[in-house]
């Protein structure tokens, strides 16, 4: 007979400290979110809750919370750019999870065919545009539609699980029915 099932808890009484724990077992990737602001300046991001959401049209989304001093600077572009970090961009992402201004100063970038900043060295890329906000809690979902996108030069992503960052072997799997 298996082990019973640990008592939960009511989502009125969940606490900051147990979501954050639980929730930190599913393993997430990591993506640079930046886009040139009203002035030609670099803005920028790390999110680890980027998703696909539709193929048809090609539809992604990522939640950014509502403290982030970046998003209003990257909210009203015409393009945003959506880099997919690789294992090895682990201080790309520390400066794009810092405060300040510049996130992008150190890092190389280029830009995509639409004029979105772009971290070279990424597993893949896309350029999209943001196609409605909703907020949620203390969060802003971002829903965007997806104009460019590209494989990039590495397959092994930069994950985040359980309070720390790894990666994973791309290799082949078992086949299961």
């Amino acid at each position: 007979m298996p082990d019973p099932i640990p008592a939960s808890r009511e989502a009125d009484t969940v606490t900051s400290g147990e979501f954050r724990r639980v929730l930190g077992r599913f393993a997430t990737g990591i993506v640079a979110v930046a886009a040139l602001d009203a002035v030609g300046r670099p803005a920028a991001l790390a999110v680890n809750s980027f998703a696909s959401v539709s193929l048809r049209p090609p539809l992604v989304s990522f939640c950014v919370a509502e403290t982030s001093s970046s998003w209003p600077r990257i909210r009203p572009t015409e393009r945003i750019g959506v880099s997919i970090l690789a294992d090895h961009q682990l201080p790309v992402c520390d400066r794009l999870a810092a405060s300040g201004p510049d996130k992008l100063h150190g890092t190389e970038w280029h830009l995509s065919p639409g004029g979105a900043p772009l971290v070279a060295g990424a597993i893949g890329w896309l350029e999209c545009s943001l196609q409605d906000e909703y907020w949620a809690g203390d969060h802003v979902i971002a829903l965007c539609h997806v104009h460019h996108l590209a494989v990039g030069e590495s397959d092994a992503p930069l994950l985040f699980h359980s309070g720390r960052y790894g990666t994973f072997r791309p290799g082949p799997l078992p086949m299961h029915r």
